[in-house]
């Protein structure tokens, strides 16, 4: 699942951690020390960073209905 990789370490000096994930992400990465340097809010320590992939997948909403073809009026 994970090679190998146990954890790493961000430019902005945090440690993550690599852990199993759930359903639609194999993968959870987790802020395991934050940098006392770090000035990204969204890095707290102990907690996930969010895995995003889910809203670029296409929508199971109906969308517009398509418009047929046009044709040209001479």
């Amino acid at each position: 699942m994970l090679k190998g990789f146990t954890h790493a370490r961000l430019a902005c000096g945090c440690r993550i951690v690599f852990r199993a994930g759930v359903e639609g992400s194999p993968v959870t990465v987790v802020v395991d020390e934050k940098s006392p340097a770090c000035t990204i809010a969204l890095h707290v320590s102990h907690l996930p960073l969010f895995d995003f992939r889910e809203a670029l997948r296409p929508s199971t909403r109906l969308g517009p209905p398509e418009e047929g073809e046009f044709e040209e009026e001479n």
